[in-house]
């Protein structure tokens, strides 16, 4: 067993705490200095079924889930079951012996332990993980650490049944520390929550919608501390028009959802288009269409996000990879929707949103808050000025003497409705030449990330960078990674596209929707890799499909 690099999955069914074990084994590695990736696989149900944490573990970097695992901690028989198939040739089982009946591995008597403790049935993963913590030849005193940090309830208790679970058993290998320091752990939503604030959020709303609701409940958890409102409403529709309300009054506002829900926001994006108020929506992706498999990933929404809203108008999207582009993209969304007045749309998957990654944190002090362009009180006001760059100067109700009048309707520099022709292509084409100066901005950023070198090419996008990145390394390919989708950054993928002589796309769609955006910018594809059972691509099934 390698001492450097492996993987553990922790199972059960719902209501029995495998992603919080998860989460604190996770951690525990993390206090010794290795970097951590973790899945979250779980199943729309609150108790019963089956959901399991993988934690992949490394002294490197570590990007993307592998097929085989080292330890498997089994919480109830099912765990063992799915699983037991992963495990490498000296892999090991931990489980619980009060409730399975098997006869290998290592058992714990999880229940009867956590009972001699006086704790109560959950606690029954902390028995498992203080066993693991031994087993791995890691000092308790490291472990007690975490507890400490992690558990807010019945600490003393759940530390009393850790320690009774690691006397328990028996040491087999030693994890040694790195001597590196810890990295804050964060999930993909908490960093998009990290630089919305950053870039100077004030309000959060959603109506709970998996894979993007525990953005929502991170902003009302840590309300004290990072001073954002957040409010649930009835649905998507009172959502998304509300928020539109808040941002016509000043306030710097955010809105998360799926695609059910997205799809009964797309009227109220053309309104934000047209009343060129700023809109800042989250979609997180999940495997549909209607209510499809609602606890698990894909990345099909691309061609709707695309042309969500009806009419002529200007966007745009952005789909990070990983927790510190999370963090650089939400911040810089929430500040490109206010300089541009227009709806902006940060296009993620599950696997970003409830995965979770080490987090770079000097990247804090790499964003701010930009200001949009506002009105200096000079003259009489017009709240859609007929401006060269098609961005006209903002103000709020109540800042300025003179009435800030918003619309649906076609109108004109004052926001009164118009009708004739002349004055509705005056504001049609002033809208359009936003479109020209966010083309600019697109061209000033890093829009298009590359990583190695090759003539062979993989293109990817969201959350398929991680894998792509692992199995380019491996097998000496240049990966192509276009973050912003609209506007589209021509130049950088062309640049970055110079020499490829095969291209090879990889999405988590059936259909190969990236597949149509890229020609109609005059970019073919050699070869497709789809993968649409709402699970993501490990690191040998993607090295094996493209060796295919």
């Amino acid at each position: 067993m390698n001492n450097k690099e492996f993987s553990i999955i922790v199972g059960g069914a719902a209501g029995q705490g495998s992603r919080k074990a998860g989460l604190i084994i996770a951690k525990l590695f993390n206090e010794l200095g290795y970097n951590i990736f973790i899945h979250e696989d779980y199943q729309s149900l609150i108790k019963g079924g089956h959901n399991f944490s993988k934690i992949m573990v490394s002294d490197k970097e570590v990007l993307c889930e592998r097929d085989k695992v080292e330890f498997l901690l089994a919480l109830d028989k099912n765990t063992i079951v799915q699983h037991e198939s992963r495990l490498t040739s000296d892999g090991k089982i931990v489980f619980n012996k009060d409730k399975i009946d098997f006869d290998k591995g290592i058992g714990v008597a999880a229940e009867t332990i956590t009972k001699e403790a006086g704790g109560i049935p959950i606690m029954s993963n902390t028995a498992l993980i203080g066993a693991l913590a031994k087993i791995i030849g890691v000092d308790f005193s490291v472990l007690s650490n975490v507890l400490e940090k992690e558990i807010k309830k019945e600490l003393e208790k759940n530390k009393d049944v850790a320690k009774r679970a690691y006397d328990s058993v028996e040491s087999l290998m030693k994890v040694e520390a790195t001597g590196k320091n810890p990295k804050p752990l964060l999930t993909g939503n908490e960093a998009i929550a990290l630089g919305a604030v950053s870039a100077g959020l004030e309000k959060y709303i959603a109506y709970p919608m998996t894979p993007a609701t525990s953005v929502l409940h991170y902003l009302a958890d840590h309300k004290e501390e990072l001073n954002v409102a957040t409010i649930q409403m009835e649905d998507e529709i009172s959502v998304v028009n509300m928020a539109i309300g808040s941002a016509y009054a000043g306030k710097r506002t955010m809105v998360g959802t799926s695609g059910g829900g997205f799809a009964l926001m797309t009227e109220a994006i053309s309104l934000s288009a047209m009343s060129e108020t700023p809109l800042v929506i989250i979609n997180s992706q999940r495997t549909g269409p209607a209510t499809g498999v609602p606890t698990y990933s894909g990345q099909s929404d691309l061609l709707f996000t695309l042309a969500s809203g009806h009419g002529d108008f200007t966007r745009f999207i952005i789909a990070p990879s990983d927790v510190n582009e999370a963090f650089i993209w939400s911040n810089k969304i929430m500040n490109l929707a206010w300089k541009y007045q227009t709806p902006a749309i940060l296009l993620v998957d599950k696997e970003l949103s409830e995965n979770t990654f080490p987090f770079d944190e000097t990247l804090i002090n790499s964003v701010k808050k930009e200001e949009g362009l506002m009105f200096d009180g000079n003259g009489e006001y017009s709240r859609y000025k007929n401006a060269e760059n098609g961005i006209s100067p903002m103000a709020f109700p109540g800042e300025i003497r003179d009435t800030v009048k918003s619309t649906s309707y076609e109108h004109d520099e004052k926001g009164i409705t118009v009708e004739d022709a002349l004055s509705i292509i005056l504001m049609q084409e002033k809208r359009l030449r936003k479109f020209k100066e966010m083309e600019k901005e697109v061209d000033n950023l890093k829009a298009v990330k590359t990583y190695g070198k090759g003539s062979k090419v993989i293109i990817c996008w969201g959350s398929n960078k991680g894998v792509s990145r692992e199995v380019g390394e491996k097998l000496g390919m240049k990966v192509v990674q276009p973050i912003i989708l609209q506007p589209f950054p021509t130049k950088q993928m062309q640049k970055a596209l110079e020499g490829a002589e095969e291209i090879i796309l990889v999405e988590s769609n059936a259909t190969a929707q990236m597949e149509h955006v890229l020609n109609s910018y005059g970019i073919k594809v050699d070869r497709k890799i789809l993968k649409y059972d709402g699970r993501p691509f490990t690191l040998e099934e993607l090295e094996s499909k493209i060796k295919e």
